[in-house]
């Protein structure tokens, strides 16, 4: 991080906090990078893309700040934002500055050894909860009616999610293309759009301090979009699967077999959005379809020595 320049940007910007200004990094974050950035009676949360091994559209700042700040004030927790910047010369990379959020993020099973039963049933209702709030939000009163294009939504997401898999594939998979084309060929038509969050499971969220019962901030959102909500139900779910692990490279939280298992994670967004859930098997044949792409582009990156 380069701290004089950032500096400059603030204060260029009337940003810049009175006293000295120290950066460091978060870690935890496995997309973007995140740094803490601290001054006297300031603390923010700077981040900005990785320096290599980038996948299309993965690491968009513009897209993390537009929805975070449509979502300002709204029931959905997020944290107050600061600034954008655009201008890769500052950084090296576009960057968003948002209010640090006091909380916990639990990311690991061993994370969950201190959770009791009845409150890691609480944070399950509250994430879901959390989640059919993000999916009622109205789209236009919240200025969001043009992030994206909703109509077609999940069609392209398939026509995606193929290329990027002849993108990164290591190998010859005829799993993966008879699954591309039974997805091709079965697209239901979306009824309704929604804000998604792409990407949405405990360890994108910060649980509020003390008892972990309120979802403080929901963060990580430079894959969000406007679309069909069940796309994001139905991830949420998929991330169940204990190959998931593998992808991490540890054993995740949301693995664990103390949580509900996707088939109920789904009744729970069901009965508490209350709405049905139409063409399911679809969705959960996509979720796992992105799945099998980003375990594939693990391997690739690593090939490729990032």
């Amino acid at each position: 991080m380069d701290v004089p320049a950032l500096t400059g940007y603030l204060a260029a910007h009337d940003l810049l906090p009175a006293g000295d200004l120290a950066v460091s990094p978060i870690s935890g974050g496995r997309s973007n990078l995140t740094y803490e950035v601290t001054a006297p009676g300031t603390r923010w949360v700077l981040r900005r893309p990785p320096t290599a091994g980038l996948t299309a559209s993965a690491h968009d700042m513009v897209r993390e700040w537009t929805v975070m700040s449509g979502l300002q004030g709204t029931a959905v927790p997020v944290a107050r934002t600061i600034a954008l910047c655009e201008d890769e010369a500052v950084l090296g990379a576009p960057f968003t500055i948002v209010e640090f959020v006091e909380g916990g993020v639990i990311r690991t099973q061993d994370d969950l050894a201190s959770v009791d039963d009845d409150t890691l049933a609480r944070i399950v209702e509250e994430l879901v909860g959390t989640l059919v709030a993000l999916h009622g939000v109205d789209i236009d009163e919240v200025g969001l009616g043009s992030f994206g294009r909703p109509d077609g939504f999940v069609q392209r997401q398939v026509a995606l999610w193929w290329r990027q898999w002849g993108s990164v594939r290591t190998r010859d998979l005829p799993d993966v293309e008879r699954l591309h084309r039974a997805l091709a060929s079965s697209i239901p038509v979306s009824r309704r759009a929604a804000v998604l969050h792409g990407d949405f499971r405990v360890d994108n969220t910060i649980l509020a301090p003390g008892p972990f019962e309120r979802v403080a901030a929901v963060v990580d959102w430079e894959l969000s979009a406007l679309g069909d909500p069940l796309t994001d139900v139905a991830l949420m779910c998929a991330y169940r699967h204990p190959a998931f692990d593998a992808i991490l490279g540890e054993s995740a939280a949301w693995t664990s077999p103390r949580l509900p298992d996707a088939q109920a994670l789904a009744s729970t967004y069901a009965d508490a959005a209350r709405r049905d859930l139409p063409h399911w098997p679809f969705y959960q044949a996509l979720a796992y379809f992105k799945l099998a792409v980003i375990g594939e582009g693990i391997a690739h990156r690593a090939a490729q020595g990032f």
